[in-house]
């Protein structure tokens, strides 16, 4: 599995602070309707499509991955950080969680008839985006899903912005060029969600959900995301 300075940064950051991460974001999606929503239309997505094994890439503790079991889906976790893939497998005993990288990942060409991305691109440098934008589409069977969710840019006219996060360094993407760099990849947009921030939120930024679809006549790698 290649490395890179980047992902060393977050997962040794995540390895940290798993146990209060975990905690703090246990019961996050109980207060986020629009999140419910998102993951819903992901999984009816799925399922109208045929079903099959669903990755959620960048899983952190595992509690959307058991959500999305709930929702009838066959869903599995991957995280670079140990630590958290420790605490899913503990708190979901149940469920697959492995630990992995999105830009080489094990799974086979086709094999998923989804991928989840929430907020696990935010640690992404701009310039290695596509890189992982072109594994999300090998691993996708055709007609597969991706829903990504990400906080946008403010700015259309910045493709990208640096934010301080609290845990690694982090970026905020313009809906439209995030939208445009899924295009190139093979991925189609679907449906967007868009939720604006409410007065108790930490961060005052927009979340935004882009349900995705890799063409139902296209199979095997795109190429430059393979192992």
């Amino acid at each position: 599995m290649v490395e890179d300075d980047a992902l060393q940064v977050t997962r040794e950051a995540y390895d940290a602070v798993a146990s209060t991460y975990a905690q703090l974001f246990r019961d996050s999606l109980r207060d986020s309707p629009v999140d419910r929503a998102a993951l819903g239309l992901f999984a009816e997505a799925v399922r109208t499509s045929g079903g099959g094994p669903v990755g959620d890439l960048g899983c952190g503790p595992g509690h959307v991955t058991a959500y999305l079991a709930e929702l009838g889906l066959a869903a599995f976790g991957v995280d670079a950080s140990g630590a958290m893939v420790e605490l899913a497998r503990e708190a979901h005993p149940s469920l697959r969680f492995d630990v992995g990288s999105m830009t080489a990942s094990d799974i086979a060409d086709g094999e998923l008839a989804g991928v989840l991305a929430r907020w696990s691109v935010i640690h992404t440098p701009p310039e290695q985006l596509p890189l992982v934008l072109a594994e999300f589409h090998r691993v996708l069977a055709a007609g597969g899903h991706l829903l990504i969710g990400f906080w946008a840019s403010e700015d259309a006219s910045h493709r990208t912005q640096v934010f301080d996060h609290a845990v690694a360094p982090a970026y905020r993407w313009c809906p439209d060029h995030l939208a445009a760099l899924l295009r190139t990849a093979g991925l189609a947009e679907v449906a967007r969600l868009t939720r604006e921030p409410r007065p108790t939120d930490r961060r005052q930024f927009r979340e935004t959900h882009l349900l995705v679809r890799k063409g139902a006549e296209q199979s095997g790698s795109r190429g430059g995301g393979g192992r």
